[in-house]
């Protein structure tokens, strides 16, 4: 990172997106602690629920492999959001559409690349290179010093966390991961966006037909006739709301109080529940340095919400 003249390194300056986030919290007024605390509960619900989800998808890999299991994911996803929500699509904006369209985009390819990253490589290793995708995002949008030390413990905790699953990890399995976290930052910035343009979960609906839509010829192609065997139509619909209807809806509502960049570090909680959805869904154990490296990426997530609680006053 570049200094200033005091030789302390400063971060690189937000972008427009997370600017235009923070000031949207900011004329809402400053939350108090207990909406502080409410947008947490919706982040962590969030991330235990798609963690669970993709354990469960993984266990549905060999009756319809990554892609179909991804279409099945986002259309039952999609139908659910558009009867729910309902939204409504007349009287937006083109760049109301083009946010939605970007961020369909970005769910599509995120979910299609992660679901054929843990289909190579374990839960646990997956979600630490992924998490690198938003870890970056918190460093580069963040405008305070302190943050850059909570990045860091997350850091740390999500290198112990996957150490001993990147011992003969499949390259091509990585490199998916490492592609979806690029996505997963993208998905930050347009979750944010599409919160501030679009009521309630309206623009998630949106966005995840148009997800939807750009899947299925994929997963139609890769899984065929087995994507309507009733048991993995079921399964499929379970993974759906695990991992897309509870969790983006959850994210997308703590958006609209927390700042991207504060977001974004918390999301170092992924590692973790991912580690622990595996010990109790896939059955893979829990050893000292895993849960070392759970106490880590809690400190730090909780370092960085009361950081960013105190840049909002």
């Amino acid at each position: 990172m570049p200094a200033d003249h005091g030789g302390l390194p400063h971060p690189i300056p937000p972008s427009p997106e997370v600017l235009t986030a923070e000031a949207q919290a900011g004329t809402a007024g400053a939350p108090g602690a207990r909406g502080r605390i409410g947008s947490v509960a919706l982040v962590i619900g969030g991330i235990v629920s798609l963690q669970f989800g993709a354990s469960v998808a993984v266990l549905l890999f060999p009756r319809a492999g990554a892609l179909g299991v991804v279409t099945l994911r986002l259309v039952v996803a999609s139908l659910v959001l558009l009867l729910v929500c309902r939204p409504k699509v007349r009287g937006h904006t083109r760049g109301d559409w083009a946010t939605v369209l970007a961020f369909g985009v970005a769910l599509a390819g995120m979910n299609s690349l992660f679901y054929e990253a843990i289909d190579r490589i374990p839960l646990g290793a997956a979600v630490t290179l992924e998490f690198l995708g938003p870890l970056i995002l918190s460093v580069a949008t963040s405008r305070r010093l302190l943050s850059l030390v909570w990045a860091a413990l997350a850091l740390g905790g999500v290198v112990l966390l996957g150490h001993e699953g990147f011992d003969g990890l499949n390259l091509t399995g990585a490199a998916f991961a490492l592609a979806a976290g690029g996505l997963w930052a993208a998905y930050i910035l347009l979750s944010a966006r599409t919160g501030q343009r679009f009521p309630q979960a309206d623009g998630l609906a949106l966005a995840m037909t148009v997800g939807a839509l750009l899947s299925l010829p994929l997963g139609i192609v890769s899984a065929g006739s087995a994507l309507l065997n009733p048991v993995t139509l079921g399964l499929g619909a379970a993974v759906a709301l695990m991992s897309s209807v509870l969790p983006y809806t959850l994210e997308l509502l703590a958006l609209r109080k927390l700042p991207a960049s504060g977001f974004a570090v918390m999301m170092s909680l992924e590692p973790a529940a991912a580690a622990t959805a595996g010990f109790l869904v896939l059955h893979q154990a829990l050893g000292w340095a895993e849960v070392l490296a759970i106490g880590l990426v809690v400190i730090a997530s909780v370092g960085a919400v009361r950081s960013a609680g105190a840049g909002s006053h």
